[in-house]
């Protein structure tokens, strides 16, 4: 329920994410603050360059032919680490909208910048739900998406896909509807989480 969580509440956050609808008529939940966490890997201010570094092409404004949501969870010894919202935005350009969900940074709402602003691979907020708003029916990778953050995986980290421990290359997994990914470092927590929805 978190990707569903998280539709609701940030549709509902001063018209942040243009285009984004729940389907639901139940009442508005935000989605729950990590706890004892903090902005370890913060969202780069080069986020144009390095969305082209990931082989996709920035644009002037969201693309919602093709809208999917993967999940992330990373933890640290058992601990959740914070997907920060902005990978893949340019936080700084006037033309995002910038608001906060759960007292962390969210941006969107990109209507049209007067230069590019917006990769099609983006997190708007810290709800670790990894966006594909594309023009082009494609699902892009982990790998992208690290590179986009800027974020290598730590020496020794185990990976899991839908709650199954991920033995082939993580920059290969496609971040398709609904998918969960979970990057454990050092201790795992008591759950592996094994669905994004």
């Amino acid at each position: 329920m978190r990707i569903a969580r998280f539709l609701v509440a940030a549709c509902c956050v001063a018209g942040l994410l243009a285009g984004c609808s729940s389907g639901s008529s139940k009442s508005v939940e935000t989605a729950t603050t990590p706890t004892d966490s903090a902005i370890k890997y913060p969202a780069p201010a080069n986020a144009m360059e390095l969305a082209v570094k990931a082989g996709l092409t920035p644009e002037t404004a969201e693309r919602l032919q093709y809208h999917v949501h993967a999940h992330l969870d990373w933890f640290d010894n058992g601990k959740p680490v914070v997907v920060p919202g902005g990978i893949g935005i340019d936080m700084s350009s006037p033309d995002v909208q910038k608001g906060e969900i759960d007292g962390y940074p969210a941006y969107g709402g990109i209507k049209g910048c007067a230069k590019p602003c917006i990769s099609p691979l983006h997190t708007h907020d810290a709800t670790g739900v990894i966006h594909t708003e594309s023009a082009t029916r494609k699902n892009n990778t982990f790998g992208q998406f690290l590179t986009e953050w800027n974020v290598q995986l730590p020496d020794g980290a185990q990976v899991y896909v839908n709650g199954s421990k991920f033995t082939g290359d993580p920059s290969t997994i496609s971040l398709s509807n609904n998918k969960e990914i979970a990057v454990v470092v050092g201790t795992p927590p008591a759950k592996i989480p094994s669905s994004a929805g």
